[in-house]
């Protein structure tokens, strides 16, 4: 789950030396971004090609270091990003998964979501062009070991409206984001993991 998060649409993509507007579109939305709050809507194509399940809830984030996602839908599960672990809590198990942030996060846009990290770090960028109205993305990860084998991004202006994840496993995860508001006031608590003693916690670290 954790290294689910972002792109696959099928085009001919080419690269380019120069800043492409997709580029541009990415360099204009994390420019001043300091918090983003959206609802999200989150499908799953395994390696059949088979979709596995529609997921929906609210997404948010604070550079740098914090970001939550709040699945309420089809059952409540929240990723949670404090600045130093990725912890994930399943309610209906009652179970808490602890991880090293760094370590969690490293290869995948998440890195360069929640900190001020140069996107070409870790992925070359493609530019793909215009469709459905939005201007496309496509990161390859530079770490042959990475679990990614691509990554789409799409944009309207300064919004990011797309994400897919194609991974080495043949798994897709595709979120499409909605009800975008940029720079909002967020309450620090909503990033802050509340430990229930009754709750298992496993540590991966």
């Amino acid at each position: 789950m954790l290294r689910t998060f972002i792109g696959a649409l099928l085009c001919i993509a080419q690269s380019v030396a120069f800043a492409g507007p997709g580029r541009e579109a990415l360099d204009k939305f994390l420019d001043g971004l300091v918090t983003l709050q959206a609802k999200f809507e989150q499908s799953v194509l395994d390696t059949e090609n088979a979709a596995t399940g529609l997921m929906h809830g609210l997404f948010l984030l604070e550079r740098p270091g914090r970001f939550r996602w709040d699945y309420v839908s089809p059952r409540k599960q929240v990723i949670l990003a404090d600045g130093r672990d990725v912890w994930i809590i399943e309610e209906d198990l009652k179970q808490v998964t602890q991880h090293y942030q760094p370590w969690a996060l490293k290869g995948t846009p998440a890195a360069f979501l929640v900190a001020d990290e140069s996107v070409e770090k870790d992925f070359e960028i493609i530019e793909i062009g215009e469709r459905l109205g939005m201007q496309w993305l496509e990161l390859i990860p530079r770490d042959p070991e990475s679990d990614l084998n691509r990554v789409l991004l799409a944009f309207v202006g300064d919004e990011l409206r797309h994400m897919e994840l194609n991974d080495k496993f043949g798994q897709v995860s595709r979120f499409r984001f909605f009800e975008i508001e940029r720079n909002v006031s967020i309450d620090p608590i909503l990033f802050v993991f509340d430990q229930r003693d009754e709750w298992d916690v496993l540590r991966s670290h």
